[in-house]
């Protein structure tokens, strides 16, 4: 069939079709820019769901430690109580490792070494704007009251465990007796 082409005429074919062929090439083996923005899109709305749900775990783990924290506390006072007969004394004035709780890495005094290993800290006590975030104590040596003060995901309830009554939606505590949860 191209036999029967002349020359001129068969060079101007075989150019049109190798031009329609290239054409069909790069626009099939491509993909085009609204293609490229709605897999961007995607990509980027299934990356934030997945940084949502891990902030979400880390505050979750984070709550979690601070409870547990508390609870160590609670029973190293304890045992300091049964030894003593009283508890480590603060002369009923907050002490804590916080901007306006002292800033002190002792602030529950005579626990450390032998009731507890180190006093818990909160890393996020010390940064600008966080004056009271963190652990603090107060005891009047009879009783005490000892709370975590700051950022969490969801504080007790009344009917719950570590529910401060003062500050309820600030804090949670544990309380040698219940009026001491009230103390301000």
């Amino acid at each position: 069939m191209l036999m029967n082409i002349p020359k001129k005429d068969l060079t101007q074919h075989l150019e049109n079709n190798t031009r329609k062929n290239v054409r069909k090439l790069t626009f099939s083996a491509g993909f085009t820019l609204i293609e490229l923005l709605v897999v961007a899109s995607i990509i980027s709305l299934l990356s934030s769901f997945v940084l949502f749900s891990v902030n979400k775990a880390t505050t979750r783990s984070r709550d979690v430690a601070h409870k547990s924290d508390l609870h160590q506390l609670q029973n190293s006072l304890e045992n300091y109580y049964i030894e003593f007969n009283s508890y480590p004394s603060t002369n009923n004035e907050w002490w804590g490792k916080s901007n306006q709780g002292g800033n002190r890495d002792d602030y529950i005094i005579n626990l450390v070494p032998t009731y507890i290993s180190k006093l818990p800290i909160d890393p996020t006590s010390l940064l600008p704007g966080s004056d009271w975030n963190g652990y603090l104590y107060k005891s009047d040596g009879n009783d005490y009251k000892l709370m975590f003060y700051g950022v969490m995901d969801n504080y007790p309830t009344s009917e719950q465990s570590y529910y401060d009554p003062v500050r309820p939606t600030q804090s949670i505590a544990v309380c040698s007796q219940d009026y001491a949860c009230n103390w301000i």
